[in-house]
């Protein structure tokens, strides 16, 4: 039951002298129950005699799910770096290295939260108390009091007299930390630029691939496309059309393609002009920009024609179109790619060449 006093806290009570020697940690304690209204009913171990047999087993079982914990954060880890991630059609074995994390790492947190369970129920003394409401401050003793007790409480998990419980959580926690700090270093283990034609750096519109020609932009059905078939303030998702150019073999290449409005293409077009990389993009009034936008690798897809806007819907990125695609608001702090353009023999859009740009998110290209 509580009820609620008005007075300091233990008032109507004679004190006892915390600082006498001769009281043991757990007078101290009772005594700050005492005086803070605190009626301890009942506190008893759950074993008969210290280290019994069925104390011992109780620390064993905890022992060995700390253990558990600690091998399944260290498979984490190590499947982490040496499984294969990157994506191949198929039955591939980058088919299994999201499930793998998450197995290891569901049951390296789920053997530590049974740990912690039993050693709150079946190894710490059972404790019955009915504490008081008080208003006022503690003093000076309370907080000697408050003090002790904290530091009793850490005798009474008995890790000082358990050597093997000890051990378990060194083992159990560690490479549960490094599990957790593995995704955030992980893109630091390697440059994926290292390679003399890194393969960020390469889409489906690389001309290498195909045959040194350059690759037509096509709808989804492989259709090419003329400059009139995008009206004016439109846009349209075109693909590289080569075999398979609009399947997942290529998710890096769904790229957006923009008619814009004269009087702001004119404004795009000194802004590309005075870039370096997008120098030379643009087809006439034409321009185009990855839709992977390079916050998170979401479709960068809404297009605003009055205010020239591209938003990506995952996390509100915004992209101006008639400033190289610069990100105006959000979390994306990397313009997307311009697709350079040309028309060729046929009247058709093609690619100049391949992006001048990693498409997406790259650690190794952010500001």
């Amino acid at each position: 039951m509580t009820v609620t006093k008005h007075g300091a806290h233990g008032s109507g009570t004679e004190p006892v002298d915390v600082n006498d020697p001769r009281l043991s940690r757990f007078d101290i304690v009772r005594e700050g129950a005492r005086r803070d209204d605190i009626e301890i009913v009942t506190y008893e171990s759950q074993f008969e005699g210290t280290n019994s047999k069925a104390e011992k087993r109780v620390v064993r079982n905890i022992a060995l799910l700390f253990v558990i914990s600690g091998l399944a954060a260290a498979a984490f880890v190590v499947f982490y770096i040496v499984w294969p991630f990157e994506f191949k059609l198929g039955n591939a074995r980058s088919d299994y290295f999201t499930p793998i994390l998450g197995i290891t790492l569901g049951i390296s947190l789920f053997a530590l939260g049974f740990a912690i369970l039993a050693w709150a129920k079946k190894l710490l003394p059972h404790e019955v108390s009915i504490q008081d409401r008080h208003a006022s401050p503690s003093s000076d003793d309370d907080r000697l009091i408050a003090g002790q007790t904290l530091a009793y409480v850490a005798d009474e998990l008995g890790v000082q007299r358990r050597p093997l419980l000890k051990g378990a959580i060194a083992l159990g926690m560690a490479p549960l930390g490094v599990a957790a700090a593995a995704p955030l270093i992980g893109g630091l283990i390697q440059n994926p630029h290292k390679d003399p034609q890194p393969m960020m750096f390469h889409t489906g519109f690389d001309p290498v691939p195909n045959n040194g020609q350059r690759v037509r932009l096509t709808r989804q059905d492989g259709s090419p496309i003329r400059p009139s078939d995008v009206s004016v303030g439109g846009q349209i998702t075109v693909f590289p059309g080569i075999p398979g150019g609009a399947t997942n073999q290529y998710a890096d290449s769904p790229t957006l393609l923009i008619h814009l409005r004269a009087d702001d293409a004119e404004v795009a077009r000194k802004a590309n002009e005075a870039d370096p990389v997008n120098k030379g993009a643009m087809w006439g009034n034409y321009v185009a920009y990855s839709k992977i936008c390079t916050h998170a690798g979401c479709p960068a897809s809404l297009y605003e024609q009055q205010t020239n806007r591209l938003l990506c819907p995952c996390h509100q990125s915004q992209f101006l179109i008639i400033d190289n695609a610069r990100p105006i608001f959000g979390p994306a702090s990397r313009r997307l790619p311009a697709l350079p353009l040309e028309v060729d023999a046929e009247g058709y859009f093609v690619a100049a060449s391949d992006y001048r740009e990693t498409i997406g998110p790259d650690f190794w290209e952010r500001p």
